[in-house]
């Protein structure tokens, strides 16, 4: 079983097209794919199902002098952050998804996504559902 693939642009072919390349990662690429295109819709509700409760997305912003300092948004927070955002990215918005690494209940995943490179973490909350625990981004710019 190869343990990375990418996902094409579409994601409805993508979302297909990994599937048959590895049916046991398509609940993890479907949450990976629910939290990117929720955002890059606005559709809150798809959020919200992508994203466990106790979600930690952070970034280390740099400071202008240099140094880093770590940005941090909950579920919550993100979930209102996709609601204001309706219908503002174009649909041809890259949404590239990577399986990194699957083990037991937890899973490693990479999106590209059209400005910034997201490092999730996932968890199967409960059995064939998985949730993203922690992510880590940064900026392409």
């Amino acid at each position: 079983m190869k343990r990375r693939q990418m996902l094409a642009a579409s994601p409805l072919l993508a979302s297909s097209a990994y599937a048959a390349a590895d049916p046991a990662h398509a609940p993890l690429v479907a949450t990976a794919l629910d939290y990117i295109e929720g955002w890059y819709s606005g559709d809150a509700a798809r959020m919200e199902r992508a994203l466990h409760p106790d979600l930690a997305k952070r970034v280390l912003k740099r400071l202008p002098d240099g140094r880093r300092r770590v940005e941090h948004i909950g579920a919550l927070g993100l979930v209102q952050a996709t609601r204001s955002r309706a219908g503002q990215q174009p649909e041809t918005a890259r949404r590239e998804v990577k399986v990194l690494d699957v083990f037991r209940g937890a899973a490693s995943l990479r999106v590209d996504a059209e400005q910034w490179i997201d490092y999730l973490q996932l968890s199967e909350t409960e059995p064939g559902r998985w949730q993203i625990v922690n992510v880590l981004w940064e900026p392409r710019a």
